[in-house]
């Protein structure tokens, strides 16, 4: 799955797999590694990929690599493309980016325009062009879940036929291939910052475990650091009395409870390190 940044890719991979493997919000550069995930039904199984969005510029070391995710994607080899497309923003260098990437795939394309649940503001007479370009068009809502089942059956018809399963489900946790549980924490975690700091914060942090370890009496304990490059931005990570880092981890604690049905304890503490996008 390809789009432009905040086009709603990760929203629908979570629609699809029925469950969240994907952390979404409003900002750009959410999604800094493609996610691979396992759909399965009778009709067989779909590898899906999110990958990070294409964002016009690069203004920092980070952005630059997760530039970079989307075209080393595409060099692993996929058998249908799904361009997913916002209807209600004004098409730009990041779309004109994103479609050039699909025009040089040769399999099979569907075009899928999404948040079609909103009638205004709309760009799709703007952007209809595309629609000769591709095998199918669509028009669905991944946040309300609108003709998602039209989506799933494209798909299969341009998947090939295999003789067994691609991916033995039987002793997996999560439908997640490429995200162990250290990682999904962390993301939830960095999902949670992202939400409780809203635009108060650039994009320069990221969350790092130390430990996670289940206690004798079941409780899930999670001691991990969130991580920016400035010192400055320390401060409002925390919040005054501790309320925004508090709020981080109440949050991150109540998702991770629903989703392992079990009590976590989670312990916050911000760390600044100039050099952590160096070695993302």
């Amino acid at each position: 799955m390809l789009g432009r940044t905040n086009a709603g890719k990760s929203t629908l991979l979570n629609r699809l797999i029925g469950q969240k493997v994907a952390i979404t919000s409003r900002k750009p550069q959410t999604t800094r590694f493609s996610i691979n995930a396992v759909y399965e039904e009778e009709r067989g199984q779909i590898v899906f990929t999110d990958t990070p969005g294409v964002f016009e510029k690069s203004p920092d070391l980070l952005a630059k690599k997760v530039g970079l995710k989307p075209k080393e994607t595409l060099k692993e080899g996929v058998n249908v493309a799904v361009y997913v497309v916002d209807h209600t923003r004004y098409r730009d260098v990041e779309e004109n980016r994103t479609l050039g990437m699909v025009r040089k795939l040769d399999v099979p394309k569907i075009l899928v325009f999404n948040k079609w649940d909103i009638k205004k503001p709309s760009f799709y007479e703007e952007l209809r062009f595309m629609e000769e370009e591709f095998d199918t068009t669509l028009f669905i809502s991944a946040l309300k879940g609108h003709n998602l089942n039209l989506l799933l059956e494209e798909v299969f018809k341009y998947l090939p036929e295999v003789s067994s399963k691609l991916v033995d489900t039987s002793q997996m946790v999560t439908p997640l291939l490429n995200v162990d549980s250290k990682l999904y924490i962390e993301e939830i975690i960095r999902e949670k910052a992202f939400h409780s700091l809203g635009q108060e914060l650039p994009y320069t942090l990221t969350v790092t475990a130390s430990e996670i370890t289940e206690r004798e009496n079941g409780t899930l304990y999670i001691r991990a650091d969130i991580v920016t490059n400035e010192e400055r931005y320390k401060k409002m990570i925390i919040g005054s009395d501790g309320k925004k880092i508090k709020q981080i981890g109440l949050t991150a604690r109540k998702e991770l409870e629903t989703a392992r049905n079990q009590k976590v304890y989670i312990e916050l503490k911000v760390v600044v390190n100039r050099h952590w996008m160096e070695t993302f």
